[in-house]
């Protein structure tokens, strides 16, 4: 069974950033796509980026390209988001995944461990 613990989110003023991280347990962390997801209240849970096992293959959606990055460290088993130049639409609970497929894997159906999620929480 895999667990994923994110951490490193919190309040930030709009155009500040954030780096959220996201350990691994339990399986072989090379073997995972990892991802990022993001739900606000009300709305549905959305794709923010993922990775594949190498780190040599990233896909954003296309309202944080440019702004978010996600990247992986192997040997600590670990996954994270840098996210830069928040804005108050960017405020959700983001919670990290790990995926058995290959590719960009974008659904919330093409993972199969979630975290808790951690609150990111922008301020004007």
């Amino acid at each position: 069974q895999v667990q994923l613990v994110e951490s490193g989110g919190g309040l930030v003023q709009a155009g500040g950033s954030l780096r959220l991280s996201c350990a691994f347990f339990g399986r072989t962390f090379s073997d995972y796509v990892l991802g990022w997801f993001r739900q606000a209240p009300g709305k549905e849970r959305e794709f923010v980026a993922s990775i594949n096992w190498s780190g040599t293959s990233t896909y954003y959606t296309d309202s944080v390209k440019g702004q978010f990055t996600i990247s992986r460290d192997n040997a600590k088993n670990t996954v994270y988001l840098q996210m830069n130049s928040l804005k108050p639409e960017d405020a959700a609970v983001y919670y990290c995944a790990a995926s058995r497929l290959a590719g960009s894997v974008t659904a919330t159906w093409g993972y199969d461990f979630w975290g808790q999620g951690t609150q990111v929480t922008v301020s004007l």
